[in-house]
């Protein structure tokens, strides 16, 4: 896995993972994706991360902000 981060202006910061996933889980994100607009790669991963480090030991309250705010297409704040 190698992280990039990129600065944004204001508060929050984004940081670029390039992950290998399985192909078939690819192609299942894909699929979900074109039948699902209002969704995108960035989105996904960001709930789903942010919900294993909830339900595995991380209760930090930034976790639970993005995964509330992924799920409620909302930017982080």
């Amino acid at each position: 896995m190698q992280t990039r981060h990129t600065s944004q202006e204001g508060m929050n910061a984004t940081i670029s993972i390039l992950a290998e996933i399985p192909e078939d889980l690819h192609e299942t994100l894909k699929s979900y994706l074109e039948s699902h607009p209002d969704w995108d790669q960035d989105r996904v991963f960001a709930a789903a991360l942010s919900l294993f480090l909830l339900q595995n030991g991380n209760c930090d309250r930034r976790a639970a902000r993005v995964y509330l705010n992924s799920l409620f297409n909302r930017s982080a704040s």
